[in-house]
């Protein structure tokens, strides 16, 4: 048997290969998202909740309210220095 042969003999395992990769892949990007959840987890916390009222105080001030959000954009300035 060449190995031309033995190549097309296991063709048929290509998806199974591909699955199996992906697999591996998403297992290790589970568990790389689970580290982060427990050592960034609180800092990320906090980053996401000044995101939402920022996004919130943009939405309902309007130019009314730039003072209250540029405080809150120094506090996320903090943040994202720690």
């Amino acid at each position: 048997m060449t190995h031309h042969e033995e190549d097309e003999g296991r063709s048929g395992y290509g998806p199974w290969i591909w699955s199996a990769y992906r697999a591996y892949n998403e297992l290790l990007r589970e568990k790389v998202k689970k580290r982060f959840e427990a050592q960034e987890g609180p800092w990320m916390d906090k980053v996401a909740e000044l995101l939402v009222q920022i996004v919130n105080a943009r939405w309902e001030g309007g130019r009314k309210n730039d003072k209250a959000t540029e405080e809150l954009f120094a506090k996320l300035d903090q943040l994202l220095s720690e």
